[in-house]
Parts: structure tokens; sequence; C-alpha cells
């Protein structure tokens, strides 16, 4: 159903984001990525005591390729 919308301002889009303003079937950002990240990367938090005196992250990736985006309609 048409709208009428008053002035946007828009900031930043990331790279797999979407904007649209109007009438839409079907919205669908697609985006892949792999990660590669060792122990208590991804911790959060308050006063967060972490202990890894040994610790190494493999990145070697032995297949060719990996699963990837086609086909997602």
């Amino acid at each position: 159903m048409p709208a009428i919308v008053g002035a946007v301002q828009v900031i930043s889009i990331g790279s797999s984001g979407v904007f649209n303003i109007g009438d839409v079937y079907r919205v669908m950002p697609i985006s892949s990525a792999k990660t590669f990240s060792g122990a208590g990367s991804f911790n959060t938090g308050d006063a967060i005591t972490l202990h890894n005196n040994q610790s190494s992250t493999n990145t070697f990736d032995q297949d060719t390729f990996d699963q990837g985006n086609y086909f997602n309609a």
C-alpha cells in the first residue's frame, strides 16, 4: 500500500544490509563469512578473567570450497 514518507537520513548501511522505502515483495540480503578466533576471543562482560596458557588457532582449511550461498531464493 503506498505511503507518504518524510525526510530520511541514512548514516551507513552494512555490506549485507538492505534499505528500502516503498512497496517491496521480497527482501533477502545474503552474506557469508569465515571467522577464525582463539580461545576466549568472543567473551563479553565485566571483569572477565581468562587463562589460556598454551592456546593456538588452527586456520588450515583442507577443503577447496566451503558451502556457498547459491540458490538461496
